[in-house]
């Protein structure tokens, strides 16, 4: 009888380690290293184009990692490259997609009623394979097509490292 409940016993804490281990979760996030030549690089882009943006980089879970603000940017671009970043990093999408999906679905709508959000282009994932590190939002190029070409082109500029 001791054996068996020994056994029992025995068998019961392997199945508590491995449901104990699953518990546990290993995810990939955007470093500040990463986050500060992404938003270094987006502002740049921008730049050359002679817009003066403001990009905001976001981690994981919507957390700033690193600003960057070009001379003469308005001081408005800070918010709105923020809640670009946060809102893409949170829906995992582009924020011009979900502009787009809102126009073409009006009961999606209340989308842009979450606190936070900023249903405007400009706000880009940032991905490792498929998994989303974090988001980079820009806010101050007359559009937010252009504001997006500018996050695109921050995000290529570090491609190497998105591996």
């Amino acid at each position: 009888m001791q054996a068996k409940f020994c056994a029992t016993a025995l068998v019961l804490s392997f199945v508590t380690l491995g449901a104990s281990a699953q518990a546990v979760r290993v995810e990939k996030n955007m470093s500040m290293e990463l986050a500060t030549k992404i938003a270094a690089a987006t502002v740049a882009a921008c730049t050359a184009d002679k817009f003066n943006v403001t990009a905001t980089v976001v981690d994981r879970a919507g957390g700033v990692r690193a600003v960057q603000r070009a001379d003469n940017a308005g001081p408005h671009t800070v918010a709105a490259s923020q809640a670009k970043a946060f809102t893409s990093a949170s829906a995992k999408n582009t924020t011009l997609a979900m502009f787009e999906n809102v126009q073409k679905n009006p009961a999606s709508a209340n989308v842009a009623m979450i606190p936070g959000f900023l249903l405007l282009g400009g706000g880009v994932p940032v991905k490792v394979g498929d998994e989303v590190i974090g988001a980079v939002g820009v806010g101050g190029a007359p559009g937010g097509h252009l504001d997006e070409k500018c996050a695109l082109a921050g995000i290529a500029s570090v491609q190497d490292f998105l591996k």
